[in-house]
């Protein structure tokens, strides 16, 4: 049995097509306000990750258990034993965790059988998350703005104001209000290693919409990776695995998800032994000055 972080499909969404007051296309998963007929269809988005898999087998020597990493980034995985029959196990209280380099496959325990049992058994869950915890941040490294250079936005929300950044793993982001369809670049350079594209729901429920943002995942050189959530429908431009230069153009902006209005959610992360943890940022100003952001403020893109 498996615990994992994230899963591969979301349920069918009912996709509005219709023109807007200025003759624009727009794309929605509401109907249009005034009544007016809209072409519709039903996708199913499927949201384009990586995998952790753990599984275990019986050989001449004992049992064995494996892992294989599929995303372009470590992953620290746990395994939890709710069961052990027949095996040998020096840990029962304790929770045992291993680092799987990116793209990796590796041997995790090999247990022997306790002599004379006829059907040796385990029951356990795994769970992971991204990112090893022994990397050394570059607390000292500045930011580029996520977005054109010229172009200027409000922050919107902040450390240390919150009114949805309420856990560890979303206390230091930083929430930009702009258009749908705005670019977004690459505030740093790394490897993509985990992208939600097809979503294009959005609103105030968070049972509903919580797990509905388009998102890309870019892990960095010191073991960070920064999340950029939200993003439009069908509009984000790389891979997993593509390596990536600051002030790249990887997507647009959008208003999926849990969202009150569109919106950028920017986070710098990192794990510290099987939990993330936001850090704070600084962003490039002009003439080399560092620009620490801060809600209600406009933030501007230098090259």
């Amino acid at each position: 049995m498996a615990t994992l972080v994230a899963s591969g499909i979301v349920g069918a969404q009912t996709l509005y097509k219709y023109r807007g007051e200025n003759g624009e296309w727009i794309y929605s998963d509401r109907p249009p306000d005034d009544g007016s007929e809209a072409e519709t269809r039903s996708i199913r988005g499927r949201v384009e990750k990586g995998e952790v898999i753990v599984s275990h087998e019986l050989t001449e020597n004992g049992m064995t258990f494996s892992a294989v990493n599929r995303f372009h980034a470590p992953m620290e995985v746990v395994i939890d034993f709710d069961s052990i029959i027949g095996v040998e196990y020096p840990h029962p209280d304790q929770r045992l965790n291993w680092v799987l380099p990116a793209r990796s496959e590796q041997v995790l325990l090999e247990l022997p059988v306790v002599a004379g049992v006829a059907a040796p058994a385990v029951r356990y869950r795994f769970v992971y998350l991204p990112g090893d915890p022994a990397a050394q941040p570059d607390i000292d490294h500045v930011y580029r703005a996520p977005f054109s250079a010229g172009n200027s936005f409000e922050i919107t929300q902040t450390y240390p104001q919150s009114i949805t950044h309420r856990t560890r793993d979303s206390m230091y982001a930083v929430d930009l209000a702009m258009p749908v369809g705005t670019d977004i670049v690459a505030a740093r350079d790394g490897i993509v290693f985990d992208v939600a594209s097809n979503n294009y729901k959005g609103g105030l429920d968070s049972s509903e919409y919580a797990e509905l943002a388009n998102i890309v995942r870019i892990l960095h050189d010191d073991g960070t990776f920064a999340v950029y959530a939200h993003l439009n429908w069908n509009s984000i431009r790389v891979r997993p695995g593509e390596r990536v230069r600051a002030g790249q153009y990887i997507a647009d902006s959008g208003n999926t998800g849990f969202t009150s209005g569109p919106h950028l959610h920017f986070a710098v992360l990192r794990n510290v032994g099987m939990r993330v943890d936001s850090l704070r940022v600084d962003f490039r100003g002009p003439n080399e000055l560092q620009i620490t952001p801060a809600s209600g403020n406009t933030l501007t893109a230098y090259p």
